[in-house]
């Protein structure tokens, strides 16, 4: 793909409302039909209109193919012009947009009907470079595990206790509901390579590190704002409520927080972790352990084991990265940086 020249939003001191929508849904396997047609259909009821749905289909063409068939109007159908990943495919989709805003959806979250108008509405103020939503874990049957500790919602993509209250700063927005400025999301390079999921290996943090790069480039007050009332129902599948999904998606977390503190400092990489960690985590094993204690059953205890595990077992993955990062190559491809 050839170079992307683009310029940044104008600084107007004021405030603006965008204009203009676009929604970019990423999606890699059939196995989410199901899911994917419920989400468009989702956002054709939104009670406040799209100007522009974009699928793109990460480098699966039996996918590929049922969609540009099957959608119809539902959405404008592109294939990922990137290496294979979820940060490659969100770049796909960053470039070919045309709205002001740039809002992503995963393929298997359904959005409320107020989450295009939800997510929007923060960018009337000019400082807001982002915005983070809510995302529901939609568990399948049987449902949320006993021994699965609120903090560590993030787990299967969605939100978490920790999170600040509605218009709170975030660092970065969870990617199952999240929008960017498009001027700004593609000026600082787009999502990095390198990061994030590819298929179905558990890692992350690639909104991560885009969020500290826009902010970063952006300077002064700009900040990514939470937006509550912008709620996704994101399906948990069964194979992703078990302890071995848990600890292997806290071990790659960990490692990818490594490849993010390289790539643009630990400071900025770690300052919601620190929080977390200190104040949220530790809440969170004591309330089990009470909960114990005063003969509410053995769901507590359980909670407070998985937090330590899931703590453990995170650091662990942060300090392999720390001792392999050097072996790693991000790369940004959304305005032609290096595809490698």
């Amino acid at each position: 793909m050839s170079d992307v020249l683009v310029t940044p939003a104008p600084r107007t001191g004021g405030r603006a409302a965008p204009v203009t929508v676009t929604v970019v849904v990423c999606a890699y396997t059939l196995d989410r039909w199901d899911d994917l047609v419920a989400g468009l259909g989702a956002l054709q009821r939104q009670t406040r209109p799209v100007e522009e749905v974009l699928l793109v289909v990460d480098h699966a063409p039996d996918l590929l193919a049922r969609a540009r068939t099957a959608l119809g109007p539902a959405a404008t159908v592109l294939e990922n012009v990137h290496e294979r990943g979820l940060s490659g495919a969100r770049n796909t989709g960053s470039a070919a947009a045309t709205g002001d805003v740039v809002l992503f959806l995963d393929d298997d979250a359904r959005p409320d009907a107020d989450w295009v108008a939800a997510g929007v509405a923060a960018f009337a103020d000019d400082d807001v470079v982002g915005t983070g939503g809510t995302a529901v874990p939609a568990w399948d049957a049987p449902g949320r595990p006993a021994w699965f500790p609120e903090p560590f919602l993030w787990v299967v993509g969605c939100s978490y206790e920790g999170l600040p209250g509605d218009g709170g700063a975030l660092r970065n927005p969870i990617g199952a509901s999240m929008g960017f400025r498009r001027a700004d999301l593609l000026a600082a390079g787009g999502f990095t390579t390198g990061i994030g999921r590819v298929g179905r290996h558990p890692v992350g943090c690639e909104e991560t590190e885009l969020s500290i790069r826009v902010r970063q480039r952006r300077g002064g007050t700009a900040r990514i704002v939470h937006t509550r009332g912008a709620v996704v129902h994101h399906r948990v599948r069964r194979d992703r409520a078990t302890v071995g999904y848990f600890l292997r998606r806290c071990f790659w977390e960990g490692f990818s927080k490594a490849v993010v503190a390289a790539a643009v400092g630990a400071q900025d990489a770690l300052s919601s972790e620190r929080s977390y960690a200190s104040r949220v985590l530790p809440g969170a094993v004591l309330r089990g352990l009470r909960s114990t204690a005063t003969g509410r059953g053995s769901a507590g205890l359980q909670q407070a084991a998985a937090v330590v595990a899931g703590f453990c077992t995170t650091a662990a993955g942060y300090g392999y990265g720390l001792c392999t990062r050097r072996s790693r190559s991000p790369r940004r491809t959304a305005t032609g940086a290096g595809r490698g």
